[in-house]
């Protein structure tokens, strides 16, 4: 018995097509539009892990009593980050060389890193218990974890994207470090 086939031919239809392209096209431009802010806030999300991570250096050089040749006889290690929106793409790590106890950057003090930030983030406001201020230094000493802050109580710190993303890195006098 020979079997006969029918009319029906297997395959898709020029319409078909034309809503299997339509529906990836949208598919592919939502993924698109929603690229870039996606990318912001990862971005954000490495850069601000990157401060607190240079914040934690601060501490861990003081605490572990590490030496700046530069230092006097009588220096006890301490290591500082300094904020200053004047200049919103940068921020210094330093060691204070000044007096003990003085707790705040000083240009004499010893860079030791001078941190661009890229990708036109910036550092968006530095507030000090709700207050914004100008310039923020946050220092640590040996033998304590404790942040010496150049305000008195904690610390935000605001970077931003071109894109209107934030994240905020608060810093308590006690040395806890919390990104949000």
């Amino acid at each position: 018995m020979i079997k006969k086939f029918s009319n029906y031919q297997a395959g898709m239809t020029y319409v078909e097509l034309i809503v299997v392209l339509s529906i990836f096209s949208i598919m592919t431009s939502i993924t698109i539009f929603n690229y870039n802010k996606f990318e912001a806030k990862v971005d954000i999300k490495i850069l601000a892990n990157d401060i607190a991570s240079k914040i934690v250096e601060a501490q861990k050089s003081a605490i572990s009593g590490k030496w700046n040749s530069l230092a006097s006889s009588n220096w006890k290690p301490s290591y500082g980050i300094n904020f200053d929106l004047a200049d919103n793409t940068h921020f210094t790590y330093f060691a204070n060389l000044g007096d003990i106890g003085d707790n705040i950057y000083d240009p004499a003090d010893s860079v030791l890193d001078e941190i661009g930030i890229t990708k036109n983030n910036f550092i968006k406001d530095l507030k000090c218990s709700g207050t914004s201020i100008n310039e923020l230094d946050i220092v640590f000493r040996r033998p304590d974890s404790r942040a010496w802050i150049s305000c008195s109580g904690d610390v935000e710190i605001i970077i931003s994207s071109p894109q209107e993303v934030n994240s905020t890195i608060k810093v308590s006098p006690s040395g806890r470090i919390q990104i949000n």
